[in-house]
């Protein structure tokens, strides 16, 4: 009866931490220009700020979406024009694309720090 009680405890508390845990996205990132941008969550989608560089502060993303494969809208800091954007990951890398018409896409690679 004891070892049944701490089983379902255990069981209990692996499952609620797993409830806890922060997407993969969420941290920071070194961008493919060599600045920090932090992901955090915010509002039920995952902001995107420039922690370091010329445009330091700056939120330059809104993403949704969970595990691997996240969506939204990304910012050029350099002259402030949004596109549609998605962002996938594979390990410690973060691939980011941005979209004009969803046919002319640029993306860069970021790097977990």
């Amino acid at each position: 009866m004891i070892r049944t009680f701490i089983l379902a405890t255990a069981m209990t508390l692996a499952t609620a931490t797993a409830g806890f845990s922060a997407e993969p996205i969420e941290g920071n990132w070194k961008t493919a220009s060599g600045e920090t941008a932090a992901i955090a969550s915010c509002g039920g989608a995952y902001c995107i700020t420039l922690k370091t560089g010329k445009h330091a502060g700056k939120r330059i993303g809104n993403l949704s979406g969970s595990g691997e494969s996240y969506s939204g809208e990304i910012t050029d800091p350099a002259n402030d024009k949004t596109y549609s954007g998605s962002a996938s990951i594979s390990g410690s890398s973060l691939k980011m694309k941005g979209c004009v018409l969803k046919v002319l896409c640029k993306s860069q690679t970021w790097t977990r720090m």
